[in-house]
């Protein structure tokens, strides 16, 4: 089972984490996994190249069945309001693979106060 679990703050999405195997097919051949891992990965390169938010902005740590996401809270508006825009895209995209594959995702979002 993957767990993806979304963060926001003040509306935003600020961060994500993605950690476990779905299980839906063999580990390294799971089309799944390989879907989520896609979405995620293209997260972190869109809010450099389409967002125009530095590397440094964005912390991010990834292994083995483990992706988390942050950004700095101190970005300015516009960036905030692009990331919103590359994020929900993703959060979509997250959403079309939980209908279609419930047994093997679950996804969380949790409004905080920063």
């Amino acid at each position: 089972m993957t767990e993806i679990k979304i963060v926001k703050n003040d509306g935003y999405i600020v961060s994500y984490t993605i950690s476990g195997h779905t299980g839906y097919g063999e580990e390294g051949y799971d089309i799944l996994c390989s879907a989520i891992s896609f979405i995620s990965q293209t997260v972190i390169l869109s809010l450099n190249e389409v967002c125009k938010i530095k590397s440094e902005d964005i912390n991010f740590k990834i292994e083995d069945g483990y992706l988390g996401v942050c950004l700095n809270f101190d970005l300015p508006k516009e960036k905030m309001e692009c990331s919103e825009i590359v994020m929900n895209t993703m959060l979509t995209g997250f959403k079309s693979l939980l209908e279609g594959y419930p047994d093997h995702i679950t996804l969380n979002i949790e409004e905080v106060d920063l």
